[in-house]
């Protein structure tokens, strides 16, 4: 195809790390026990590894062959993977749904990036030593520092407030993500994921630790409090659409499938590295960061402190578990300012690996689909986000901006986006060809049963999901749509930015196709590069 020189993961382990860094997030330490406790404990689990067995592992490996498939011919984006696969003019306007979920979702999780490194700062600097164990005082800092009492609030508080917070996010996302797939996204992972790590184990050892704090309240112990967590108590909830919806949700949210992101990860392999393995292996890590560290700290630490009734309570909303309830909690633990400060780095760290992989997949579409250099790509992404993110910040009453776009774009942008790669894999591109691919450089094949799986059970499954959360919340949504303002704004920005991305797509594809006529004509042989010694290839 072209002779383009391209970055490369320099290691195995960074790029695993990179991928599980993309996938550990805010979902994995408050949504995901949040939802776990709130649809009868251990019940949630059965809908929750069907859904990771027939829709998260099969796609994360289809992406994971896609993505690197597309690579090695020298495209990294979702357009110009999609255009490999599928030899149809469509293709690639098919891919902007694989720059607006991650480019959509960031408009709106840098921010919450940010509550959770104001937070730390708070808890290093004490702020919370003082307020009691009084939830009305904690969730009164919240409203104030998150400007959710009224729209602009944030804008009035200027740089006092998260505005801070998240000029500093801002920042080290884009200056990583400026510095390359290997110089910066790798080197980060490399640091940020082990520094995670160590932070969820000290909060663990705490929480499993802390015994019966109210002597007067005996039940209140670790054990009642894994019980409450972990028990089924009612399976006739698996009759309940909602909480497979919430499950599949869940397995899409954590995995990072359906982003956008992976398939672009795994666009900078090498041609023979093991994507079977490393698939299953950054798979295996998210779930040990969801399901393992982060089932055993939030909602134990709530139950422990606050009861049944007032865990379930606080179990109501991510925000409000992770904002208001935890922060209390850990202010009335022993040594909880400093179990406080590393619980919120840890939130931190988990938000900011995410929030570099969203930007990665449009900053690769500008380099190669526009001819853009690394610091014009990054600019002009730049512009399209933070306008996003002012637009959230703006109306931030009861988080309207944010929900919108996470409901339409972190829920129904996702489930598209999955169901077109299904396809993409299973149907245009064939179950030949990808077995080909996630078999070259093998050392642990694929099970024989991914392929009926990924061509039958997967889009039926994806299907029914769709149609339940179309059925069960865009009426709902919908209707708040019609009746706010901000929705209706926040809506059409994101309506903008697709109609500028496929504009740009137009382009793209233009380009492309004067580059492969002029190389079909001056006779240059296909996918003839090697590798050099910094890890990247050279054509010859």
């Amino acid at each position: 195809m072209r002779r383009r020189e391209r970055e490369l993961w320099l290691s195995k382990l960074g790029v695993i790390l990179a991928v599980v860094g993309s996938a550990v997030g805010l979902g994995n330490f408050l949504r995901f026990p949040g939802l776990a406790a709130q649809y009868e404990g251990g019940v949630f689990l059965i809908p929750y590894f069907i859904s990771l067995i027939f829709l998260g592992l099969p796609l994360a490996w289809a992406e994971w062959a896609m993505g690197r498939y597309g690579g090695v011919r020298g495209y990294h984006s979702s357009p110009g993977i999609f255009r490999q696969l599928w030899r149809s003019r469509l293709a690639p306007y098919v891919g902007v749904l694989g720059l607006l979920v991650p480019v959509g979702v960031y408009m709106f999780y840098v921010l919450i990036e940010a509550w959770c490194l104001g937070y730390f700062w708070g808890f290093v600097r004490g702020d919370f030593s003082g307020m009691g164990f009084n939830a009305e005082g904690y969730r009164a800092y919240f409203n104030e520092f998150t400007g959710a009492a009224a729209d602009g609030e944030l804008f009035r508080q200027g740089l006092g407030g998260v505005g801070v917070f998240l000029l500093i996010c801002l920042v080290l996302n884009f200056w990583t993500v400026y510095r390359g797939v290997s110089r910066g996204i790798e080197r980060v992972c490399l640091v940020a994921m082990p520094l995670l790590m160590l932070c969820a184990m000290l909060v663990l050892v705490r929480v499993l630790t802390l015994g019966t704090p109210d002597p007067a309240r005996p039940e209140l112990n670790v054990v009642n409090a894994l019980g409450f967590m972990w028990n089924p108590r009612d399976f006739g909830r698996l009759l309940d659409p909602e909480i497979w919806m919430k499950a599949a949700g869940q397995i899409f949210f954590s995995l990072s499938v359906g982003f956008g992101v992976i398939i672009t990860y795994a666009s900078y392999l090498r041609r023979r590295d093991d994507v079977a393995l490393s698939s299953t292996t950054a798979v295996a890590g998210n779930e040990f960061c969801e399901v393992v560290l982060g089932g055993l700290i939030t909602v134990p630490a709530a139950f422990i402190f606050l009861g049944a009734a007032g865990a379930s309570e606080a179990l109501g909303s991510s925000f409000n578990l992770g904002f208001v309830t935890l922060p209390m909690v850990f202010a009335a633990m022993p040594v909880g300012q400093f179990f406080g400060a590393v619980f919120f780095l840890l939130l931190f760290l988990a938000a900011f690996t995410s929030s570099i992989s969203m930007l990665q997949p449009a900053v690769a579409f500008f380099e190669e689909g526009l001819g853009l250099g690394r610091r014009a790509a990054v600019l002009f992404l730049g512009f399209i986000t933070v306008l996003g993110n002012l637009l959230v910040m703006y109306f931030s009453k009861d988080f309207k901006g944010l929900d919108t776009i996470d409901f339409w774009v972190g829920t129904v942008a996702i489930l598209a986006l999955a169901g077109t790669q299904i396809l993409l894999y299973g149907v245009a591109w064939g179950r030949r060809a990808g077995r080909a691919e996630l078999d070259r450089g093998a050392v642990v094949r694929v099970p024989w049963w991914f392929e009926p799986v990924i061509l039958y059970v997967s889009p039926i499954f994806l299907g029914l999901i769709l149609v339940s959360t179309v059925v069960m919340k865009a009426g709902e949504y919908w209707g708040a749509l019609m009746g706010s303002v901000a929705a209706q704004v926040t809506l059409g920005f994101v309506g903008g930015v697709v109609l500028l991305f496929l504009g740009l797509i137009h382009v793209a594809v233009g380009r492309w196709e004067r580059e492969e006529a002029a190389e079909k004509g001056g006779g240059v042989r296909g996918n003839c590069d090697l590798e050099d010694g910094r890890g990247r290839r050279r054509g010859v």
